[in-house]
């Protein structure tokens, strides 16, 4: 796992972010918070679109938006869904994920209040490479 950070207020990010969702068809609301190795906090949270292969998830929409701003090095990502149940990060989401930090601490809700806290490597245990 990597230093040490605040997994409440990671946490209280990816909820904030999911404020923001646009979910529409599936009502499934998703925010994600990801800690970038220089202390900067970036989220994003789901779009979905009419044809569902263009939605684009929280923790992509993150990712996208920090790499836009230059940043490459993350340290954690909290995901926040709804409070229902479980939302760890999708198949595609942890390759995406794995191209900048394969060892990631990854958060997750698992209820109104609580989380879980995991890795990539565990989630994820034979990530794609080139060779």
């Amino acid at each position: 796992m990597p230093n040490a950070f605040d997994a409440d207020k990671l946490m209280a990010a990816a909820r904030a972010a999911r404020e923001h969702s646009y979910s529409p068809y599936s009502a499934f609301a998703v925010g994600a918070a990801l800690l970038c190795e220089d202390g900067t906090v970036v989220t994003g949270c789901n779009v979905e679109n009419a044809s569902y292969s263009l939605t684009v998830c929280a923790e992509e929409a993150a990712v996208a938006i920090a790499v836009s701003q230059g940043r490459r090095r993350f340290t954690a990502i909290a995901i926040a869904g709804p409070p229902e149940g479980a939302t760890p990060p999708c198949g595609g989401c942890r390759q995406i994920l794995a191209e900048f930090a394969p060892s990631l601490a990854v958060l997750y809700s698992s209820g109104a209040e609580s989380h879980e806290t995991t890795s990539l490597e565990t989630l994820l245990p034979a990530q794609f490479e080139l060779p």
